[in-house]
């Protein structure tokens, strides 16, 4: 037995008392070989810009097909984040070009926004996305 004891004490191993209460508060840890977990990201209710570029595709292909009464879905597999975008009216004259408004949803995990955009057809003929921002109800 005292071969056993006298061979902790010399390999460096450490024989302590494990304080829980100090390791949920984030003490040290027991044998320092084990790092803390840091804890997850929070989804946020304000869209990255890599998120309003996949909106922002979807709202031009929803106004390419020009269906009426249609939605178009997106989805970032990066922040997780999705949506869908809708056409709101039908097609008005902007600055000599056709234009349409349309509502995009915006889900990150339990957080669910709006944001409002408007769209003008360039001289190719594809949907230009002039604004994407946050819908504030009126």
């Amino acid at each position: 037995m005292t071969t056993i004891l006298m061979g902790m004490a010399l390999s460096g191993c450490s024989v302590g008392k494990f304080d829980a209460l100090s390791a949920a508060k984030g003490g040290d840890d027991v044998t320092g070989s084990i790092a803390t977990a840091q804890p997850a990201a929070v989804p946020s209710d304000t869209p990255t810009a890599a998120d309003l570029a996949f909106a922002r595709v979807a709202a031009s292909d929803v106004l390419t097909k020009g269906s009426k009464d249609s939605s178009q879905p997106w989805e970032n597999p990066s922040t997780g984040a999705r949506g869908s975008v809708t056409p709101l009216a039908s097609a008005y004259s902007a600055e000599g070009r056709t234009c349409r408004d349309f509502l995009a949803s915006y889900v990150n995990g339990t957080s669910e926004s709006w944001l409002h955009g408007a769209a003008c057809r360039d001289q190719g003929g594809r949907w230009e996305i002039r604004t994407l921002k946050p819908w504030k109800q009126s």
